[in-house]
Parts: C-alpha cells; structure tokens; sequence
C-alpha cells in the first residue's frame, strides 16, 4: 500500500500562519534588532543616570573623590536652603501660570483653524512654526519685544495710555510673566495640532443634531465638543504639567533665573547646585524632590480622570 504523506491542516482564510523553528528565530531576531538600539539608547542616557542619581541624593559626592553615604543629609539641607525654597515657588508659580494659558490659547488656535477657509493650512503652519524655531532665537526675540524703553510692547501699551508700563526682564515682578508669556506663544502651536486632531474625529452628524434641537455655537461648545475632547485634554494636561515643572531652557536663555532669583526655578537650582557647583549629592537630592513632585501631581490628574469617567 502506497506511503500517504500527512498534509497540514488548512488555514482558515485571513488566518496568519504561525511561524516554526529557525524562521521563527529568525523572526525574533529580525525584531530585536529594530528595538535593541533604541533600548540601549535609553538605557545608557536615561536609565542608568536616572537610578544613579536616586542613589547619590542619599551621598555627599563632588565627582572627584569617593562618595560618602549620608542617609538623610541632603533632604534635611533642602529644608533649610533658601535658594530651594525660592525655586519651589518660582516653579509652582510658573507652572499655574503656563498650563491653563496654554491649555486654552491652543484650543482657542484650534477651534479657530478648524474650518474650512482660504489658506488655513498656512496659518497652522504658522502657529506652529514657534515651536520648531530656534529656543535661543525665541529668547532673543522677545527679550527685544520686552525691552522696556524700546521695545514693542512697552510702546504699545504707552500709545494706549499706560503710563508706567512694566520693566519686564528687569523687574523682579514682571520677569516670570515675561517668561510664562513667552513659553506660552511658543508651545501653543504644538498642543493647537493635537487639539486639531481630536477636533477632527468628532463627528458632524452631533453637531447637525443639536443645530436641529435648535442649540447654539455656545451650547454645542459645552456639549459635543468639550466632552468630546477630553482624552485629548487630559493628554495635554499632562504633558503640559511636566513640561512647565520641569522648565529649564527657556529661563537660562531668557533670564539666568535672574533678576535676583525671581525666576529660579527648581531644574536651574538642579543645573546650578550640580554642574557648577558640584554638589552632586545635594543635586541630586533636588532632582529627586521634583521627580517627586511631578510624579504626585500626574498621578493625582490621573484620578480625577478616572473618576470623571466614572461618574
């Protein structure tokens, strides 16, 4: 009788077949090799100095000699330390003010340019090019727009009447504002095209409907649109809440923290107690209190959402 060789099963259609033994390796192989670069990347700037910086804010350590175990030394220092206290506030400050500006100057841009006109592509652009330009040339820009005896703005606001207008990035008062306003025309554009494209997956048939039940541009504002974009909300929130804790660029630019420490903020004390001082410890010890920080904040943004889509 003739030897019958088994077939294999047949695969159902749009089945994917399950690869088997050396191609299946091959396979394994193939994806390591896309990820393990980026992996290696991460893991030597990004890992390894993060859990070392977590294990020298518990030492004294000034990158020449050995470094000393402390325990508890650096943080009961913090308590003490002026500049830190400064820069803790500075930060708070900047941050309140930074996140709800920019939360709403980018969805004003994208309610604005979420229409069908002439040349909106060209205005997005537009309002998105700050981003992309130069942090150096952003900062020289408006530091001329400030200036308080020339500048732009201070014109400006004299033509109106103002008869003392603010000094700006001379003024300890007026410094932080200068700054949250310039961080906030530059970040705008970025969050106005996530906004764009939460906008877009709404559907028009809501809209249809309520203009049919006879709602307003208002109303529907307040009931299609801002529920409808609240995982993209919720997403900047965020993103906005680390990025204005941990801004240090555009100060160092713009201010050096100056004037006076009007606008210290927590990663220039960072930079400052670290990199020139050398106090890596103590450095360290400052990151660790604003990865706290930022990471206690995030996860309390993180319950409220869960809550609100709860209820």
């Amino acid at each position: 009788m003739a030897h019958v060789m088994p077939q294999p099963a047949p695969t159902e259609p749009g089945e994917p077949r399950v690869p088997h033994g050396g191609r299946a390796w091959r396979n394994t192989l193939i994806g390591w090799s896309f990820i393990l670069p980026n992996f290696l990347g991460f893991a030597l700037f990004t890992l390894i100095p993060v859990i070392a910086a977590f294990v020298l804010a518990f030492m004294d350590w000034d990158s020449y000699g050995t470094p000393e175990w402390v325990g508890l030394s650096n943080f009961e220092r913090l308590w003490g330390d002026e500049n830190f206290h400064v820069a803790l506030r500075n930060t708070f400050y900047y941050a309140l003010g930074h996140i709800p500006l920019t939360l709403i100057a980018a969805l004003a841009l994208a309610l604005a340019l979420n229409r069908r006109l002439r040349g909106v592509n060209f205005f997005r652009s537009a309002a998105f090019f700050p981003y992309i330009t130069s942090l150096v040339a952003v900062a020289v820009v408006w530091n001329m727009l400030f200036n308080p005896t020339a500048g732009p703005i201070n014109l400006f606001l004299e033509a109106i009447g103002v008869q003392d207008p603010p000094r700006w990035m001379s003024s300890t008062g007026w410094a932080m504002p200068g700054v949250i306003i310039t961080s906030v025309w530059r970040d705008m554009g970025y969050y106005m095209v996530l906004y764009l494209a939460g906008l877009q997956t709404i559907p028009r048939e809501y809209y249809e409907a309520a203009k049919v039940d006879g709602a307003n541009a208002w109303q529907r504002f307040w009931g299609i649109t801002l529920p409808s974009l609240r995982p993209t909300t919720f997403f900047v929130l965020v993103m906005l809440t680390i990025q204005s804790f941990k801004v240090l660029d555009l100060i160092m630019v713009m201010t050096g923290g100056g004037p006076g420490r009007s606008t210290l903020v927590l990663a220039q004390l960072v930079y400052r107690e670290g990199i020139v001082e050398g106090q890596f410890g103590y450095s360290s010890a400052i990151a660790l209190v604003l990865f706290l920080i930022v990471f206690i904040v995030t996860i309390v943004q993180f319950r409220i959402n869960e809550r609100r889509y709860a209820s």
